[in-house]
């Protein structure tokens, strides 16, 4: 049997694996499940309804609007000061309008697969992506912390083939989940959008958008867990790879915004890592400098910039890069003892 059959059932018969998988279907489904309970299809007459009670607003406010100007203009026989209370001309200038009451305001919420589905490939990639990089670290870590890497090179002295083993048979199977789960997942919200939403105006153009944004998922989470495996093998512990996620978080999301914050840096979000992976799944992440405005003006035209994901792309290459750059290079010069 091949060195790759053997991890790959090594690694899906790690109870550590089977547990967080069962809990990743169990907390995908959940979130279909409870989100399609708060969707509801619009028929005809929830529309007209819709539209009924806008009208009933609009009358009303009208009526509110009539006897406050009635109001006003008696106040003002009677010689009081009415502006303060009022307005000007007593308000006869804002008579409201059907225009501002949209039946839409009205509506039960109806899931848009076309709009909304991206937002929910991300969460998928972000439950998908933790899953990777726990089993990541403890695939390779545990190795290391049990002396089964030093047995296995034993039987199989070629370090770096060994590692590369691992860590080819991790992305296989990050990837196999991936797809599966990534088509169910969009069967799913198909389904509530079929049955209790809408699925208008799904054009080849807006799939094909979608499948792009399903490959952006797959590869973040591809990279999250190389840069877990990497971590650990570094380490030679699982605890090594959670410690520098931890550390990571800390220094970019919390000392670098302080920084630059304090320094009042321009655009000081483009060193912060969750701007990339904003950037990553929304196509491009916008960061505004507001001290540019001039207020003393009346008007606020901010300076602007934008992180691509095409920049994100180059910033999560590089990190995974060297994180297995420098796990190959220690595996290949480290003492195995």
């Amino acid at each position: 049997m091949s060195l790759f059959v053997t991890e790959l059932r090594r690694l899906a018969k790690r109870r550590l694996t089977r547990l967080l998988f069962v809990l990743l279907v169990l907390g995908l489904a959940t979130v279909a499940t409870a989100f399609s309970f708060s969707s509801q299809k619009l028929s005809p007459e929830t529309v007209a309804a819709a539209q009924a009670e806008s009208d009933r607003q609009y009358r009303q406010s009208v009526q509110d609007w009539q006897r406050t100007v009635t109001e006003c203009e008696a106040a003002q026989a009677r010689g009081e000061q009415t502006e303060d209370r009022y307005g000007p001309n007593c308000g006869k200038d804002y008579q409201p309008q059907p225009e501002m009451f949209d039946p839409k305001w009205n509506l039960p919420y109806q899931f848009d697969f076309r709009a909304e589905f991206p937002t929910f490939i991300a969460v998928f990639a972000g439950a998908v992506a933790l899953f990777a990089f726990i089993v990541g670290a403890s695939f390779v870590g545990a190795e290391w912390n049990t002396g089964g890497m030093m047995n296995l090179l034993l039987w199989r002295p070629k370090r770096l083939a060994v590692l590369g083993t691992k860590l080819a048979a991790l992305l296989t199977t990050m990837l196999g989940l991936s797809v599966v789960l990534g088509a169910l997942w969009t069967a799913a919200f198909w389904l509530i959008g079929t049955s209790r939403g809408t699925t208008a105006k799904m054009t080849a153009g807006v799939w094909r958008s979608i499948g792009l944004d399903g490959l952006r998922a797959v590869a973040l989470v591809l990279v999250v867990g190389a840069v877990a495996f990497a971590l650990a093998s570094l380490g030679r512990h699982t605890a090594m790879a959670l410690g520098a996620a931890v550390a990571l978080f800390a220094v970019s999301e919390i000392g670098i915004r302080i920084a630059v914050g304090v320094l009042s840096v321009p655009f000081g979000e483009r060193y912060v890592l969750s701007t990339y992976a904003q950037s990553w799944f929304m196509k491009q992440a916008e960061l505004f400098d507001y001290d540019t405005c001039q207020f003393a003006r009346g008007a606020c035209d901010p300076a602007r910039y934008v992180v691509t994901w095409q920049q994100s792309a180059v910033v999560f290459g590089i990190g995974a890069a060297a994180a297995l750059v420098g796990a190959f290079w220690t595996m290949r010069r480290r003492d195995i003892s």
